[in-house]
This record gives structure tokens, sequence and C-alpha cells, in this order.
């Protein structure tokens, strides 16, 4: 009988160490897996091989589809966590930059 669970990746179990090493909640852990697997599948190539100018080009990729302000410092959260702290290539994520939400004006002045 062979097992039902999928095979995580070596690279993925990794990541879900370090998460759960930090105590980051499950739903956290849950969005910064979804997040990687996105941008991976997004060049279609395993995120360790992926480098800053990746995570500009998919940042204005993600923009352009028009993704939510905080939807895209999410992502840039699980981004920095995966370069930062599963890589230990701490010269990316400070280079990772989080959106800024646009202005509004006051109704009134």
């Amino acid at each position: 009988m062979a097992d039902a669970t999928p095979a995580v990746s070596p690279l993925r179990r990794r990541m879900i160490d370090d998460m759960t090493l930090r105590n980051l909640s499950p739903a956290t852990q849950r969005s910064y897996l979804h997040a990687v697997a996105k941008f991976s599948r997004h060049f279609n190539r395993s995120p360790d091989g992926l480098g800053l100018e990746d995570v500009r080009a998919f940042q204005a990729y993600l923009v352009s589809q028009g993704i939510s302000w905080p939807g895209l410092n999410q992502t840039v959260c699980a981004l920095r966590f995966f370069y930062g702290v599963t890589l230990n290539r701490a010269e990316i994520p400070e280079r990772i930059a989080y959106a800024r939400t646009p202005r509004e004006l006051p109704t009134r002045l």
C-alpha cells in the first residue's frame, strides 16, 4: 500500500522547521509557504536558484495583477524570511522593499 501523503522537498521541510522553531503561527506558515511556492511557480524554477532581480520582477508582476498592498507585503515578508533565514543569505532580505500604501488626500482640507 502506497503512502498517500506527498513527499516534501528538503528545502520546504527546512523552511517549515525554521518557521516552527521561531513559533510562527500555522496561518503564517501556510501563507509563507504559499507565497514562496507561487514565486517558484512563476519562474518555473526552485526558489533557491532565484535572486533579487527575480524578486523585483515578481513584485512588479503581482502589482500588475492588482494584488492588495497588504497581500504584497505578506509576500515580501515570506520572501525575506525564506532568503534571510532558510537560505541564510542575509544580503538579500534587507534589499527586498515593502510596499507603501498609497496616501489618500483627506476628503476635507
